[in-house]
């Protein structure tokens, strides 16, 4: 008990010491008496849950379940890695791992992982394994029933180590082996770059992430189609969930002035207090921009974006970002371990924070509160147009987003255009360049076909509503008045098979197929040169910048 009262006081003291310096020294001697009490309170907890639990706790695992669940409540970004789980971090910051480069899945149908698609010049690509290759083995250790992240993780390794893969091919009787040896690798932050319209001498770049030393990529990738006869920039940010402040800070320096403010932190503690101006001479401050946004654009991009717009120095297209005002910093904890925690809110030029959610005041059913449009304020840009805060960036241009039919979903979850795309590349060693590619009518007749002569059920989600309504107008005792409508609709949607379904909706779901066939042989880079002239966000962007 000694050594766990010295343990309570160490801990008060530490956390008293980070209080903030303007706190009084009442206010200060509370919060320690309030830290004591409850550190107190928990160590006996765990006491009498060692001593009287039916079953033996693991001290490990039943303390990081408690650390775990204080962190969810603070906020979704504040995380614990102990020593032996830092992987994910690191990827986080420097968009690297030791591996063999591979996406992978779950694939139902045999209860194992799949490779999805081996990254272009990485291990498992330069030893031949190809997308739908079905995991047998690692190492000899049978992957079946194991869960994908299981399957990650025995993948990765130290650099320069080698193991075996068995995996099982489509339409191969006997499995195929692979030595493979681990190295580091590089997610690519820029998969794809180039000019989009020749006639207007647009270029496109597509940013992931923004991990380390993205900026230096995106310099080379600008300064290449500059000297291609680049006049304007698409700079596509969709889905892009953020990463390096200092990284985004360099980006947008490529657009405007040495020395221009492009955002600024504010903590509870000095050291988190910080004004990011661009650090280098600009490429040009000249060359109109169109940054493309959508719901999953969050963090740097949101400072991106945001910077660009504040300054009038490009135009913002897309739909409202994320809003994710908050800054997370790293703190060394005992033991190796290490704390991701918001140290800090930031600002954009304007003086805004687009922070969209209070993690602090929640709903009663646990879901963050957010601040009504009616609600925010407004801010200026240079030039003096109107921009609020408090709920992500909005775009200058709104677009839509794109209604997707469920079966292309319903398609995607069963496996039935990974299936089909495995079998179609296998009988094609080629196919025509990445943006050109297109399926034949007999091609797309065979597919349909084949999905038709398939165990693929595809549940109407109308039908599944009309079979709701008709139990609740039971329940209310109108079923009977409304049975003719009822029956009338039924007779109508039956009408509506697999077979005919599959045409009516043919130009929404061959345009995802052949996206699919064409990853297979041109990897992410070909996937986003076969959507660009389909992609309405981008073709407005063109417009725009025309």
């Amino acid at each position: 008990m000694k050594r766990q009262h010295t343990l309570i006081t160490a801990l008060t003291l530490i956390l008293l010491s980070a209080t903030a310096p303007s706190a009084s020294a009442q206010q200060r001697q509370q919060t320690g008496f309030d830290i004591s009490r409850n550190l107190e309170i928990f160590a006996d907890i765990y006491r009498q849950l060692d001593l009287f639990y039916v079953d033996s706790l693991s001290a490990d695992t039943a303390v990081q379940w408690a650390i775990n669940g204080m962190l969810a409540e603070i906020d979704p970004f504040t995380k614990y890695y102990p020593d032996d789980d830092q992987d994910e971090l690191k990827m986080m910051a420097t968009g690297r791992y030791a591996g063999i480069g591979a996406l992978i899945r779950a694939y139902k149908k045999e209860d194992r992982a799949v490779v999805e698609e081996p990254y272009e010049g990485c291990p498992a690509q330069e030893a031949g394994v190809r997308a739908g290759d079905v995991i047998q083995s690692i190492d000899g250790k049978d992957i079946k029933g194991w869960p994908v992240n299981k399957v990650s993780e025995t993948l990765r390794g130290e650099p320069g180590t080698t193991f075996e893969l068995i995996v099982k091919r489509p339409g191969e009787k006997k499995p195929r082996a692979f030595k493979i040896t681990r190295r580091q690798i590089q997610l690519p932050c820029i998969p794809w770059y180039g000019i989009v319209d020749d006639e207007a001498h647009i270029g496109y770049l597509y940013l992931t992430e923004f991990t380390d030393k993205c900026a230096r990529e995106v310099r080379h990738a600008i300064l290449d189609m500059k000297q291609q006869g680049m006049r304007s920039l698409i700079f596509d940010l969709r889905d892009n969930g953020g990463g390096s402040v200092s990284e985004a800070v360099e980006i947008v320096g490529m657009f405007v002035p040495r020395g221009s403010l492009v955002v600024s932190t504010k903590g509870k503690v000095p050291a988190t207090c910080h004004d990011y101006a661009t650090p280098a001479e600009p490429i040009d401050t000249l060359m109109p921009v169109a940054v493309l946004v959508n719901g999953a654009t969050a963090s740097a991009s949101e400072i991106v974006a945001g910077a660009l717009q504040d300054m009038d120095r490009a135009t913002i297209l897309g739909q409202r970002t994320y809003g994710k005002g908050l800054v997370q910093g790293i703190r060394e904890l005992p033991y190796r371990g290490q704390l991701k925690i918001t140290t800090a809110r930031y600002y954009i030029p304007s003086g805004r924070c687009i922070q969209a959610y209070d993690y602090r005041h929640r709903t009663a059913d646990g879901a963050a509160t957010t601040l009504p449009d009616s609600l925010t304020r407004e801010f200026k840009t240079r030039s003096g147009r109107i921009v609020r805060d408090g709920g992500g960036i909005q775009p200058d241009s709104l677009l839509a987003t794109d209604s997707v039919p469920t079966m292309v979903y319903d398609l995607t979850a069963a496996d039935v255009f990974f299936d089909y795309v495995t079998d179609y590349a296998a009988a094609h060693p080629s196919i025509a360049p990445a943006g050109q590619f297109h399926l034949t009518d007999d091609e797309w007749n065979a597919f349909a076909t084949k999905v038709t002569a398939s165990d693929f059920t595809y549940n109407g989600r109308t039908a599944a509503a009309l079979e709701s309504l008709r139990k609740l107008a039971h329940f209310e005792g109108r079923d009977i008045e409304a049975q003719a409508e009822f029956d009338a609709l039924e007779a109508k949607l039956k009408q509506n098979d697999l077979a005919t379904d599959l045409q009516r909706f043919r130009e929404h779901i061959q345009p995802y197929l052949e996206t699919e066939i064409v990853s297979r042989y041109y990897y992410q880079r070909g996937a986003l040169q076969q959507t660009i002239d389909r992609d309405k966000g981008i073709q407005k962007a063109i417009k725009t910048l025309k």
